[in-house]
């Protein structure tokens, strides 16, 4: 994937970049009966609190569904289109089945317009494909990958990012993921063959304010140009430091680096090797 830059006529429009849209269908509606509507709720629970900050506004967007599950078997599908998906970092390819019956997937690394695609256990290995992780050779590079059997892709969905298979064994398969976390999902579990597409997407330079707005995200302000009263790192005599062996959030808790997951997490046994072990 390119990447779009612009002539500098303005001092946001210098650093600005985008997504150079190779082979995506920029133009393309999304198809009708596999959208539906999302409600905003500007980072706000049922009582009206809000309980996830910076959230509000943006440009209106339709949710597109996604088949993460990849259930429609043994029979082949077409790429008709690859198109944009504002609720995701990663591109889309809408696919029509054998039947009529059309859906939406991930695009891959090296899918286009006219490409067929099956889920099955006896799917050639190329991009695009879905197969038990059971029937995917040792060293394949895989993404949307199964956590539970059946209910769907869990991991491994952003844009660029792709998983390994390392091992399999004992009816476990030993996957790399893109953080380097070593980790066991069952050989039952489905996965996709290849590469989420839309690799450039980390480097994309918003390049203005006005642009993270059109996006839902209203302005975060550090908590060290606060006063004491509004958050735990405000306060002092010009550029302080924040006072305190650590970050804390605004209510006191530690952050930045600070493990939450629990010690006796059922699903540790899972995880061969952390993402931060030495």
């Amino acid at each position: 994937m390119s990447s779009k830059t612009y002539r500098a006529t303005s001092p946001a429009r210098r650093a600005m970049t985008v997504s150079g849209f190779d082979g995506v269908d920029k133009h393309a509606r999304p198809e009708r009966s596999l959208t539906e509507v999302v409600k905003k709720n500007s980072g706000r629970n049922s009582y009206g609190r809000i309980t996830v900050r910076h959230k509000g506004g943006g440009n209106r967007r339709k949710y597109r569904v996604i088949d993460f599950r990849r259930d429609k078997l043994d029979m082949s599908a077409k790429v008709l289109r690859l198109e944009y998906d504002p609720n995701r970092s990663a591109f889309i390819a809408l696919v029509e089945y054998e039947d009529g019956e059309r859906r939406y997937i991930l695009a891959p690394v090296g899918i286009a317009a006219g490409d067929s695609v099956v889920s099955s256990a006896n799917a050639d290995i190329k991009p695009g494909n879905c197969l038990p992780l059971e029937n995917i050779p040792v060293g394949t590079v895989i993404h949307n990958i199964e956590l539970y059997p059946g209910r769907g892709a869990q991991f491994v969905r952003a844009a660029g990012v792709a998983a390994q298979l390392m091992a399999k064994e004992a009816g476990m398969a030993t996957i790399r993921m893109p953080s380097g976390e070593m980790r066991k999902v069952r050989l039952d579990c489905r996965a996709t063959i290849g590469q989420v597409g839309n690799i450039d997407h980390s480097n994309v330079s918003i390049g203005k304010a006005g642009r993270k707005r059109h996006m839902g995200i209203r302005p975060t302000v550090r908590g060290s140009v606060m006063n004491p009263c509004d958050h735990p790192h405000g306060g002092g005599e010009g550029k302080s430091p924040i006072g305190r062996p650590g970050p804390v959030t605004p209510w006191g808790k530690p952050t930045l680096g600070y493990k939450t997951r629990k010690a006796k997490n059922r699903t540790n046994k899972f995880i061969v090797k952390r993402r931060n072990a030495k």
